[in-house]
């Protein structure tokens, strides 16, 4: 049951971007959804939308199985292989996320007082 609430909700990030998106062009019908998908592809034009709503719904569906914590622990445990943990730690202090959330990261990381001056 889990994953059938998991995938419905990754479908519907992309359907709620893309009615956003067409409410924002202050359009109707077929130009509304043309203009939406040319707006979300950028210099891709629709293909490019149509692109971008996929990516945003593989994106929900990692944050669904994963969690929001968990993806940015793996994000930063990989990116701790070629930078430097003070500086992720630095980054870390300047994310707009929960202090909960910058504790778990920094523990993920090793960060302590002595690493992250």
């Amino acid at each position: 049951m889990d994953e059938v609430v998991r995938k419905v909700a990754a479908l519907g990030l992309p359907g709620v971007l893309l009615v956003v998106t067409m409410a924002a062009t202050g359009l109707a019908g077929g130009a509304a959804i043309t203009t939406a998908l040319a707006a979300l592809g950028g210099p891709f034009g629709m293909i490019g939308g149509i692109a971008a709503l996929g990516i945003v719904g593989l994106v929900a569906d990692a944050i669904g199985k994963y969690g929001i914590d968990g993806l940015l622990i793996g994000i930063y445990t990989e990116r701790r292989r070629n930078e430097r943990t003070a500086a992720l730690c630095d980054e870390i202090d300047n994310l707009p996320i929960s202090s909960d959330l910058k504790r778990k990261l920094k523990d993920a990381l090793g960060c302590n007082d002595t690493n992250c001056v």
